[in-house]
C-alpha cells in the first residue's frame, strides 16, 4: 500500500525509456511480492515475471497448466508492490488470438508493463527442453496482430517470443521473427539461442529492441551483461534465479533442521528479521496507522 508512488502509465514509459537507451537492462525474475520490493531495493531498473516461476509456486510443471486467473491475480501483486516495470510471460496467450488479446488486455488492466507471448503450441514447455512443437507462422502473427490492437495504452510493451531456433533451426527463427515485427511486436525474445553468434545473428536480423534469457542449466551459455551489451541487447531476465536460490537455501536449511533439531547452527543464513521488517516498512506503516488513529472516541453527543 505504501510501496508504489508511479502509476501504471508512468511505469510503462520508464520501460519504453530504457528499451531505447541504446543500454543493457537487467530484469531479476520476482517470485512474489516481496521479492519484487527486493529487486527494487537493489537498484534494478526492472522485474520479470516468469510463468514457469509462477507454475513452479503452485507445485505445476511449466506445462501450460496454471490458468490465465492465476498468471494475472498473481501479476498484479507483483506489479502494485513496486514502482518498477514489470514484464510478465503469459505462454501462447491462452488460447487462440481473441484470447490472447483478452490476456494482454488483463495483463495491461493488471498493471503490468509488458508482456511475452510464445509461438508454442500446446501444451507447450520449457524453452530450454527438447520436443517443443510450433504454430504456424501465420497463426503467431494473428496472435500478436490482434493482442496489439487489443491494448488501450499503446506504451504497454507487446514482445514477441520465438522457440523456433530449437525446432525450424536460426534462419527460419529469424524469418519469423522478422514477420512478428511487422505483425505489431514492439520487442522480439529469441528463445534458447546456442552462443554469442546466434545472439549476434538475431541481432544483425531484427531492428526493434531485443530481449536475452540467462536462464541457468538451459541450451544458452550464460553470458555477462558486458557481453550481452555489446551484441547490442536491450534487457535480460534471469526467470528462476532467484526461486533457485530461495529453494536451494529452503531444501538445505530443512536438512539441518532434520538432522540438529533445531535451526541454530544456520541463522546466519538466514534473512534476519530486522532486514525482513526494513524491506517490509514496518515503520512507515506504524507511522501511517499513528497518524490515521491520532484521536480518541469520545461520548455520543445528543
Amino acid at each position: 500500500m505504501l510501496f508504489t508512488r508511479k502509476t501504471a502509465a508512468e511505469k510503462r514509459q520508464a520501460l519504453h525509456a530504457l528499451m531505447d537507451d541504446g543500454r543493457l537492462h537487467q530484469f531479476p525474475g520476482a517470485f512474489n511480492p516481496l521479492c519484487a520490493q527486493l529487486i527494487e531495493r537493489k537498484g534494478f531498473p526492472g522485474v520479470y515475471i516468469s510463468g514457469a516461476v509462477l507454475s513452479a509456486d503452485l507445485c505445476l510443471p511449466d506445462i501450460g497448466i496454471a490458468t490465465l486467473s492465476e498468471f494475472a491475480d498473481r501479476g498484479r501483486q507483483i506489479g502494485r508492490a513496486t514502482d518498477l516495470p514489470t514484464i510478465i510471460d503469459i505462454d501462447t496467450g491462452f488460447g487462440e488470438p481473441m484470447s490472447a488479446a483478452r490476456t494482454v488486455r488483463l495483463m495491461e488492466e493488471a498493471g503490468i508493463s509488458g508482456c511475452h507471448i510464445e509461438d508454442q503450441r500446446m501444451p507447450k514447455r520449457c524453452g530450454h527442453l527438447d520436443g517443443k512443437d510450433l504454430v504456424g507462422v501465420e497463426e503467431m502473427v494473428q496472435k500478436i496482430s490482434a493482442s496489439s490492437g487489443a491494448r488501450l495504452d499503446k506504451s504497454f510493451c507487446l514482445i514477441a517470443r520465438s522457440d523456433a531456433r530449437a525446432v525450424e533451426g536460426l534462419d527460419k527463427a529469424i524469418d519469423r521473427m522478422k514477420a512478428y515485427v511487422d505483425a505489431g511486436a514492439d520487442m522480439i525474445f529469441p528463445e534458447a539461442l546456442a552462443d554469442e553468434k546466434e545472439f549476434e545473428a538475431v541481432r544483425s536480423a531484427i531492428k526493434v529492441p531485443l530481449l536475452a534469457n540467462m536462464t541457468e542449466f538451459g541450451k544458452s551459455r550464460l553470458l555477462n551483461r558486458k557481453d550481452l551489451e555489446n551484441l547490442g541487447y536491450n534487457l535480460v531476465i534471469y526467470p528462476v534465479t532467484t526461486l533457485r536460490l530461495a529453494m536451494g537455501e529452503v531444501d538445505r536449511g530443512l536438512e539441518v533442521l532434520l538432522r540438529d533439531g533445531d535451526q541454530t547452527g544456520i541463522l546466519d543464513r538466514m534473512q534476519h528479521r530486522k532486514d525482513l521488517y526494513d524491506l517490509l516498512r514496518y515503520e512507515e506503516y506504524n507511522r501511517y496507522d499513528q497518524n490515521l488513529f491520532n484521536f480518541r472516541v469520545g461520548d455520543t453527543p445528543p
